[in-house]
């Protein structure tokens, strides 16, 4: 077999589509079947990261099996799950304040397929990040163009003290648009939230509850390569 049919047979094993994979990669549509001879070394990276699992030298040799092996010399089959999520890409986000309760423009919104390692319960959106307010430069920055993988607060949960601790959140606000911020105080009394950047540079301020159109957990980030 050649690495393209190798692939391929790798992906009917994970029981998902071309363009699945080929989005969980950071590829673009047809890349598969584009592949003449071998895979170029930013794409074996990015198959690594996502399918840790997948025995790199079957794929680009042929030589051992397809799946890694653990200590009792098991075949380690991948155990992860695509989920199939609606994006708000930064130039989407004005739309999305407007036309967030609009069926049709939901619908017409781009999909992201994110790997996941359990069944997520709740509604998730995919958020493309505007501006530098939470790029500190360390490990826990969110940097512009990353994307978030984020989960909806219903708005019942808002009258009970949110997991601030647990969480970063994206807020989706009737005047100021889409924020991502650390919320580091609630107040139940006032129903306000009080907004931290991790970059030094902006204040922390305070939102109105009211104000707020939805509020979302950050349960996971994506970053994405340089070209």
């Amino acid at each position: 077999m050649s690495v393209k049919e190798r692939l391929k047979k790798f992906i009917k094993v994970l029981k998902i589509t071309n363009s699945a994979f080929e989005q969980s990669i950071d590829a673009s549509n047809g890349y598969i079947n584009s592949i003449s001879k071998s895979i170029g070394i930013d794409k074996v990276e990015s198959i690594l990261e996502k399918y840790p699992n997948l025995n790199i030298e079957w794929l680009l040799t042929g030589n051992g099996d397809m799946m890694k092996t653990n200590a009792n010399n098991e075949a380690v089959i991948a155990s992860t799950q695509l989920k199939k999520v609606s994006k708000v890409p930064i130039h989407a986000q004005a739309g999305f304040l407007a036309g967030y309760g609009d069926t049709e423009f939901m619908d017409n919104l781009p999909v992201e397929y994110w790997e996941v390692d359990q069944e997520y319960k709740g509604d998730y959106i995919v958020f493309e990040v505007k501006g530098d307010s939470m790029d500190n430069n360390s490990d826990e920055a969110i940097k512009e163009n990353d994307r978030l993988l984020c989960r909806e607060v219903q708005r019942h949960h808002w009258q009970n003290k949110l997991h601030i601790n647990k969480w970063d959140f994206v807020i989706v606000h009737k005047n100021d648009g889409i924020l991502v911020k650390r919320i580091i105080d609630h107040n139940l009394e006032n129903a306000t939230i009080k907004c931290h950047s991790l970059n030094t540079y902006y204040d922390d301020f305070e939102l109105k509850l009211n104000d707020v159109i939805k509020l979302y957990n950050v349960v996971d980030l994506k970053r994405n390569r340089r070209r």
